[in-house]
């Protein structure tokens, strides 16, 4: 290989028929025809050098200069907010942060304002957006808002700037979402890097603001250490007395934390040895290492923020529990285990059950245990191989019924096939003097093939009134013949009673500017009973409902409510007598971070409702108010009522979130009496993990 001084001389000793070289062959190309190809199977033709330069000519949209124009006055409020910071604060860090805000915000002005110019278009004033009918772009502040953090000083000011600037960069973020689907836009090269730029920078500063904000809050909950086995912990009135590791078969050995395999550091191999051999055998010295690194250079890829680790082929995540005298059944995606808990301080592991379909929520009846399947690749003989055809008799999505008589030897003795699977299932009645029981399924995956399972239909109910959306199964078990359990009725329970429209709820979207987007009611999650008054609450994507149930097999809905806040309807739980509904909302899947600082603490929270003359009114929502951090997912999950004479607490599950323990006696003035909480079971990663559901 030559060395650099060896390619000079050659180079050197060669330059002038090198120089003549490249004359001629600058004359020639002068003569090269300019080619534009066609449509794939058509002809290219021949264009003029005047034809190409025009057609490189990236030109600009409406939008793309509304964009500027908007962005310019967003930024000046930026920059208006950050000089307030020097004499309302005396926090080094927040100065520092409003610096940065403002050279940044500034030298951005500066290239927009002459990106427009350049174009001979119009530049607004750094004010403009002080004058009178100016439309505020999404995240900046009003009037009002200005004047309270202007009035605002200390730790007010400091809490205040950060949460009003966090809103800010979220609005820019928008702003730039808003511009990428208008089509044609952002297609001159510097205005999309420009874009790039904003959702990268604002995104960076709104995690290193939130973390900031969580620095404000004395909750000892806040900032655990992270660990798979031994993070931080922390608890007020509430005492950990045992946690017990999942059984042997039900996580991967090779990877019991379930984190995401992390890719192995390449080899790089420092510029002066780039020519050598390295044997398998060989290896590069620490000070070798750390240079080959220091000379090798590589752009960093963003990380997707919704992307989640690929899952593996068994899930093996824990889901809810039920409770029989001295046994606990613990449902998980891959099956479900039984403890003997006479002890309740040293749970005693009585059997594995291996029989995957998620997301196995487990109830009990006499002797038969109810399992939840959801998943395709449930199989009817419990087998591990999953069901790979499209259509297949081998599949189960439905429930499972058990003979638990020995809950050491567990005997599946029926199932029952539905068309959207069973995410969840409730028991509705005790069993009746034909000794039947009732069972409310309720299916959110999508419908099956009609080859697969007769009577499964996709469509709307508007074209085919026999469509599996909008609906429940209603399936009865007989408790002396289990294999015959059937479903007895799939009713409508979303219907319009005066216009007779199917799906008469909420029809999906947002409520206006500042809400949630709420799914559309066309599935229950969860439906909670309560037998002895004749009524169900049922948290269904897009409202809460209530049904009357004196009827079991034909429960007919009393009420419903939406909420703006709420973007999917999770849970729903009674009080004592029946006289109030706790719902939740679980904003993000459960999979997202949705505890930070700067999270809404009316958004994934639990709303409180007294039923009234047979209707719901709202009272108030709770949300656990310790911010958590970026790597730990967190929402209102499941819960479960603590039956305390003369009062109401309820327990709740928060994921990585914790547990808390809420006093809603007074439903318009919930006070959180306990909490458990520990840190996350990753620093960096952020997984699905935490307290899925909670019971007393």
């Amino acid at each position: 290989m030559l060395s650099f001084k060896q390619l000079f001389r050659c180079c050197w000793t060669s330059l002038p028929a090198a120089v003549s070289i490249l004359i001629i062959t600058n004359q020639g190309i002068a003569q090269v025809p300019i080619i534009q190809p066609g449509p794939p199977g058509q002809p290219a033709r021949i264009i003029t050098a005047e034809e190409a330069a025009n057609l490189a000519s990236i030109q600009y949209s409406a939008g793309d200069v509304m964009f500027l124009q908007g962005m310019i006055s967003h930024h000046a409020q930026a920059m208006e907010m950050s000089v307030l910071v020097e004499s309302r604060s005396s926090r080094e860090a927040l100065e520092l942060l409003a610096q940065r805000i403002n050279l940044s915000q500034e030298d951005e002005i500066s290239m927009m304002q002459g990106w427009l110019q350049d174009r001979d278009l119009e530049a607004p004033a750094l004010d403009a957006h002080h004058t009178e009918g100016y439309e505020l772009m999404p995240g900046m502040l009003t009037d009002e808002e200005m004047a309270e953090l202007e009035a605002a000083e200390g730790a007010e000011f400091d809490t205040l700037f950060l949460e009003f600037m966090i809103e800010h960069h979220l609005g820019a973020i928008e702003m730039v979402e808003n511009l990428l689907d208008q089509q044609g836009a952002a297609q001159d090269p510097i205005l999309y890097e420009f874009t790039s730029d904003v959702t990268s920078d604002q995104g960076s500063e709104i995690e290193r603001m939130d973390a900031m904000l969580a620095g404000f809050s004395p909750d000892p909950r806040v900032n655990l250490s992270a660990g798979f086995r031994d993070a931080g912990e922390a608890a007020l009135n509430l005492q950990l007395v045992a946690s017990l590791p999942k059984p042997a078969g039900f996580f991967d050995p090779d990877n019991p934390s379930g984190l995401p395999n992390r890719p192995e550091p390449e080899e790089t191999l420092s510029p002066e040895r780039e020519d050598e051999q390295v044997s398998d055998d060989q290896e590069l010295s620490a000070d070798d290492a750390s240079s080959a690194l220091a000379e090798t250079t590589a752009e960093e890829e963003e990380e997707d923020e919704n992307a989640d680790p690929r899952p593996s082929l068994l899930r093996f995540s824990n889901t809810d529990l039920l409770f029989s005298g001295n046994f606990l059944v613990a449902g998980n995606y891959h099956g479900f285990n039984t403890y003997d808990i006479t002890n309740p301080r040293a749970p005693a592991l009585l059997s594995s059950v291996v029989c995957p379909g998620g997301q196995g929520d487990v109830s009990l009846v006499g002797n038969l245990l109810i399992m939840s399947v959801q998943e395709a690749r449930g199989r009817l003989d419990c087998g591990l191989q999953g069901v790979a055809e499209p259509t297949s008799q081998e599949r189960i999505r439905g429930i499972r019924i058990f003979d638990v008589s020995d809950f050491r030897m567990p005997v599946q003795v029926g199932a029952v096939q539905t068309c959207r699977g069973s995410h969840t299932h409730t028991v509705v009645s005790n069993p009746d003097e034909q000794n039947n029981i009732f069972v409310y399924v309720s299916g959110t995956s999508p419908v099956r093939d009609e080859e697969e399972l007769v009577g499964c239909s996709d469509d709307s109910p508007f074209e085919d009134e026999d469509s599996a959306l909008f609906r429940i199964e209603v399936i009865q078990i007989p408790l002396d013949n289990p294999q015959d359990a059937r479903i007895v009725n799939r009713p409508f329970i979303f219907s319009d009673p005066e216009s007779g429209v199917l799906a008469g709820l909420w029809e999906g979207g947002d409520h206006g500017p500042d809400t949630q987007r709420t799914s559309q009611t066309n599935q229950c999650h969860d439906i909670t009973t309560f037998p002895e008054i004749g009524l169900a609450a049922g948290a269904c994507s897009g409202n809460g409902i209530l049904l009357d149930i004196s009827d079991p097999e034909n429960p007919v809905r009393l009420d419903q409510v939406i909420d703006p806040g709420f973007a999917y309807w999770h849970s729903a739980t009674f009080n004592n007598d029946g006289s109030k509904v706790i719902f939740t909302d679980e904003w993000g899947g459960g999979g997202r971070p949705r505890c930070r600082a700067q999270d809404p603490l009316d958004w994934g929270a639990d709303a409180f409702y007294d039923i009234v003359d047979g209707r719901l009114q709202f009272r108030s929502h709770y949300k656990m108010s310790a911010p958590q951090t970026e790597s730990e997912n967190c929402v209102a999950h499941n819960g479960s009522l603590i039956p305390v004479p003369g009062r109401d607490i309820f327990v709740q599950a928060w994921y990585q979130g914790g547990v808390s323990v809420v006093d809603f006696t007074d439903s318009a003035n919930p006070v959180e009496i306990a909490y458990f909480d520990r840190g996350p079971v990753d620093e960096e990663e952020l997984i699905s993990a935490g307290y899925w559901s909670t019971y007393w």
